[in-house]
C-alpha cells in the first residue's frame, strides 16, 4: 500500500530572520522597479528638461491650450534614445536609498519604543488625545530625520545619474564611481546637496498628515461606525496625498539644488541659473511660477522657458 505524501510547512529562521519578512521587501523592490521610469521622467521635468516640443491639446476642463507631452510620450522618447534599460538610469542607487531608509527608520523607531508600552494598536487608535499624537509624531520625526540623513548620498547619486540624460555625461554611471566623483569634486558636503529642503518638506508633510488624521479620528470618525476601519484607511491615504501636495515645492527645490552647479549640463548655465542657496532657488522658481513643476505628468501647460546668461 502506497502511503499518501504529507507536506509540512517549515519556517526557516536564520538568527531570528524569518523568510516571511522577505515578502514586503520583495514587494517594495517590485514597486520601485515598476515606478522607476515615472520617477525618472519626474526628475527630468523638475530640472526643466523638455526635449519634446509643445503641441495643441486640451486641459482637464476641455479648454484648448499649448501643452507639453505627457508621461508616456516622454518615456517613449527616453526609450528611443537609450533603449529599454535606459529607463532605469539611477535605479540601483534609488533601490539602495529605499532599503537603507527603511532599515534606519525601523531601527530608530524600535530604539525609541518603550518596551513597557502596550502594543495593542486598537487601544492606541482609541486614544485620541493631542499629547499622544504629538509624542507619536515626534518619534516618527526622529526616525524620518535619521533615514533622510543616512540616505541622502544615495539620493544625490540617483538624481544626478538621471539628469546625465540631458548632457549625455557618464560621471555617475556606477555607485562606487559616483561616491568617488562627489568626494573628489565637492568633498563630504557634496553628498548632502539639497538636504535642507528635503528634510523640511518630509517633516512638514509628516506633521500635517498626522495632525489631519488626529482631527479626523477625534472629531469625525466614531468607533461605533460599522466601517470605521475602512474609512480610516481612506482618510490616511487622502491626508497623505494632501500633505505631500502642499509640501511638493520642497521636493522640487531639493532636487534642483542636488544638481545645481555640480558639473552636469542640466545644472549649469544656460540650462539652469547658479543658486547660492536653496532659498534663492525657491524665490526664483516662485517668481517664474514654477514651484509646481513636475507635480503633474499628464496635463502640463506650456510656459516659455527662461534663458540664463
Amino acid at each position: 500500500m502506497v502511503r499518501p505524501h504529507t507536506y509540512t510547512v517549515i519556517a526557516i529562521d536564520f538568527q531570528g530572520f524569518k523568510m516571511a519578512e522577505l515578502t514586503p521587501l520583495l514587494l517594495g523592490v517590485g514597486i520601485t522597479a515598476a515606478t522607476h521610469p515615472m520617477s525618472y521622467v519626474k526628475v527630468l521635468v523638475q530640472v526643466g528638461h523638455e526635449p519634446l516640443p509643445p503641441r495643441i491639446g486640451r486641459n482637464i476642463f476641455g479648454r484648448q491650450q499649448m501643452q507639453l507631452p505627457g508621461l508616456f510620450t516622454y518615456i517613449k522618447h527616453i526609450k528611443s534614445v537609450d533603449g529599454f534599460f535606459g529607463l532605469y538610469r539611477g535605479f540601483i542607487p534609488r533601490l539602495c536609498s529605499g532599503l537603507a531608509g527603511n532599515l534606519v527608520s525601523s531601527h530608530v523607531q524600535q530604539q525609541l519604543c518603550d518596551p513597557d508600552e502596550e502594543d495593542d494598536e486598537r487601544t492606541k487608535i482609541k486614544d485620541k488625545s493631542l499629547n499622544t499624537m504629538m509624542v507619536k509624531t515626534g518619534k516618527q520625526t526622529l526616525a524620518r530625520f535619521a533615514a533622510i540623513v543616512a540616505t541622502q548620498p544615495f539620493h544625490v547619486i540617483t538624481v544626478r545619474s538621471m539628469v546625465q540624460f540631458v548632457g549625455r555625461e557618464t560621471k555617475y554611471s556606477t555607485v562606487v564611481g559616483s561616491f568617488r566623483e562627489i568626494y573628489n569634486e565637492e568633498g563630504i558636503l557634496g553628498f548632502f546637496s539639497g538636504i535642507i529642503p528635503r528634510l523640511l518638506g518630509e517633516i512638514f508633510a509628516l506633521w500635517l498628515a498626522n495632525a489631519l488624521m488626529h482631527i479626523i479620528n477625534a472629531y469625525i470618525l466614531d468607533e461605533d461606525m460599522s466601517n470605521v476601519n475602512e474609512l480610516r484607511s481612506y482618510s490616511t491615504a487622502v491626508t497623505g496625498f494632501f500633505s505631500n501636495m502642499l509640501t511638493y515645492p520642497f521636493s522640487l527645490v531639493s532636487n534642483v539644488m542636488t544638481v545645481n552647479n555640480c558639473g552636469l549640463a542640466a545644472g549649469e548655465i544656460p540650462k539652469m541659473p547658479i543658486y547660492p542657496n536653496w532659498t534663492d532657488c525657491w524665490s526664483d522658481l516662485s517668481r517664474e511660477g514654477q514651484l509646481k513643476r513636475g507635480s503633474s505628468l499628464f496635463w502640463r501647460p506650456y510656459r516659455p522657458p527662461a534663458q540664463f546668461y
